[in-house]
């Protein structure tokens, strides 16, 4: 029986995932496959590499360098996250990537993103964590109205979580049938309409009805999903992680306490339920 980590995004909320993964690292939990959606991708990317601690220290080194992300570069590059900085000059120069270690695991590493032109996700494996990889990490992340269309081959892509938030159905589809799910939102959550379909229809919808209509529909596909897994816990096939009361920080988040405290919340409740997770993985 195959076992898998499905990893949900949420922006900087996935500090709470990077503190919960590396409990995982320092105990050696390990799953045949992971798959990750936005921050779930580019946070989750160092669970396969194996490098404890990476996530937060990059994070709180450059959560307040304009170069990293913020509204000055939003405007002069459409994208309000950097993208040489985050996906070049951090993995490449400043806080490397061990592309060795990460070509070594043999976990499987999978990255979801939305192909705005069809509006249904793309399901990639990244299998050498190089440039390549890199790019489906950096689209998987690539928020609408805040990101440029990241073109991939004949692939235009957007973020993974506008079309499969919580891709646990399909990596069931893909042989993995033991899943740990790590969430971003408190349980009793339920997504609500998104106010911002206006802007949506304005920038997209000429190009890309598919896309807004993905969009549109998101908060209902979201919650089902949400119903089904705790179906799937009921039946003893996922094993769900998520904090225990709600998480207040903003997407882009850049206070770099806050950043932190968010980490260690995962940290700790990674700890509380760690004896349940090698129970459940036996």
């Amino acid at each position: 029986m195959k076992t898998g980590l499905v990893l949900e995004g949420g922006a900087m909320r996935g500090m709470y995932t990077a503190g919960v993964l590396d409990v995982f690292l320092e105990n050696n939990i390990n799953v045949d496959g992971a798959i990750g959606v936005s921050a779930g991708a580019v946070f989750g990317c160092n669970y396969k590499s194996k490098q404890i601690g990476r996530t937060l220290r990059y994070n709180l080194k450059y959560s307040k360098d304009p170069r990293y992300v913020g509204l000055s570069s939003l405007i002069k590059t459409g994208d309000i996250y950097g993208v040489d900085f985050c996906y070049n000059e951090i993995p490449n120069n400043l806080d490397p990537f061990d592309v060795k270690t990460y070509q070594e695991n043999p976990m499987d590493f999978y990255a979801v993103t939305t192909d705005i032109e069809t509006g249904k996700p793309i399901y990639h494996l990244c299998p050498k964590g190089d440039d390549t990889d890199i790019q489906w990490f950096r689209a998987s992340a690539s928020m609408p109205l805040v990101s440029r269309i990241v073109e991939i081959g004949n692939k235009k892509m957007l973020d993974g979580g506008i079309s499969d938030s919580i891709p646990i159905d399909q990596f069931r589809k893909m042989g993995y049938e033991k899943n740990i799910v790590i969430l971003t939102q408190h349980n009793g959550y339920r997504k609500k309409k998104n106010n911002a379909i206006p802007l949506v229809k304005l920038k997209y919808g000429k190009k890309y009805p598919n896309l807004v209509h993905t969009m549109a529909i998101r908060h209902e596909v979201y919650n089902r999903t949400l119903d089904d897994l705790h179906q799937m816990k009921e039946d003893g096939e996922v094993y769900i992680i998520q904090p225990k009361e709600p998480i207040t920080i903003k997407r882009t988040e850049r206070d770099p306490e806050k950043l932190k405290a968010l980490y260690e919340i995962g940290r700790r409740e990674g700890l509380e339920h760690l004896e349940n997770v090698k129970k459940f993985l036996i």
